[in-house]
């Protein structure tokens, strides 16, 4: 973790420092409750934003999430592009009631009813719902609802993406041209430690990445798409002025800190008219999508660029975008990379420049 940029998780109006936590590997699964009991115990502070009902038996609190996160310990998905992609339609998805909030034998679900002195409901396995707070104490139900809603959102973090927003940038001019910058690299730069054809991006699948995704529902996905309207509707025109805009491809970069052991290349992006339009308005819909919960917040302004070159690919053709670490129950995954010498490549490169028409937003 970098200590003027922790992870941050904002949840209802407060942000909380999500503090790096020593894993270790086991034979058996145990580790797996302590881990998620130390984040429901890190939130500790209650937050006065959330909306709590007086009853006639005292307090009650709702929480609104996709049942696949706390019903999905094991999915299995088909594959567009490279993304995961989950299959709504029941015949992928197998759910049950998982560790993560109700625990082993409800271990810790009872844990949290006991400390917040609460009643905790949850939906059945397959069941879309609330989960719903109940308790005699105010304080309690607020506590209660905040470790929950860090206990989501950590596990929501952990799924695969099965969504990205991005402009393509896979104009037949421009497929053809990165065609005649790959032949040249392999031409010159072959004899170059790890530099081989498996690395290079699809020539179709050539974009601009605003953010990474997962959308664990039908109504996360509408969500997603009434979003992007809006964003069209309040400032994507004017920022465009209802034009196409146009960009070009100019100069490669490397996003690591050694030309000589790489393992992403990237070409920059940017205005034709040297113009900031783009940046404003990728950096508008990013900042809407992270407000709404949808992406994480891990940056404030968007990278433009488009990866031409990555490592993943060698092993795995349909690898894009930040590779996730976790497996859909949360078990770490290890990928393994060979980096390449990218220093001759960046010499006789570093011009490298294509024009992309404009499309319409």
């Amino acid at each position: 973790m970098e200590v003027l940029r922790p992870q941050l998780i904002k949840i209802g109006g407060r942000v909380y420092r999500k503090n790096p936590i020593q894993e270790q590997t086991y034979q058996h699964e145990e580790e797996d409750d302590d881990y998620y009991q130390g984040l429901v115990e890190c939130a500790e502070e209650p937050c006065e934003t959330y909306e709590v009902v007086q009853t006639p038996q005292g307090f009650r609190c709702t929480v609104k999430a996709p049942s696949l996160l706390y019903n999905l310990i094991c999915l299995d998905t088909s594959n567009y592009y490279g993304f995961q992609k989950i299959a709504l339609d029941g015949q992928n998805i197998y759910t049950r009631r998982p560790k993560h909030i109700v625990g082993k034998r409800g271990d810790t679900r009872k844990k949290l009813e006991v400390e917040t002195k609460t009643s905790i409901s949850i939906p059945k396995p397959g069941q879309e719902g609330e989960i719903v707070i109940t308790g005699q104490h105010r304080s309690g139900v607020v506590s209660a609802r905040t470790r929950i809603d860090v206990l989501l959102l950590t596990f929501r973090r952990k799924q695969p993406f099965t969504h990205f927003l991005a402009f393509f940038l896979n104009e037949a001019e421009v497929q053809e041209r990165f065609l005649k910058f790959q032949e040249e690299v392999l031409e010159k730069c072959s004899m170059d430690h790890g530099v081989d054809s498996s690395i290079f991006q699809n020539p179709k699948k050539l974009h601009l990445t605003i953010g990474m995704l997962v959308l664990l529902s039908e109504q996360e996905i509408q969500q997603t798409c009434e979003m992007l309207q809006q964003c069209k509707e309040e400032f994507i025109d004017d920022i465009s002025g209802g034009k196409p805009l146009e960009v070009e491809m100019s100069g490669i970069e490397y996003m690591n800190d050694d030309p000589g052991m790489v393992d992403v290349l990237y070409a920059k992006v940017h205005m034709k008219d040297g113009s900031n339009r783009l940046q404003e308005l990728v950096d508008r819909v990013l900042e809407r999508f992270q407000a709404s919960g949808l992406i994480v917040k891990e940056w404030n302004s968007v990278k433009l660029h488009a990866t031409v070159m990555n490592t993943l690919f060698r092993k795995d053709p349909n690898a894009e975008g930040r590779y996730n670490l976790y497996t859909a129950d949360g078990k770490y995954i290890f990928k393994e990379r060979e980096s390449f010498d990218g220093r001759n490549i960046l010499k006789a490169f570093h011009l490298y420049s294509q024009r992309i028409p404009g499309k319409p937003l």
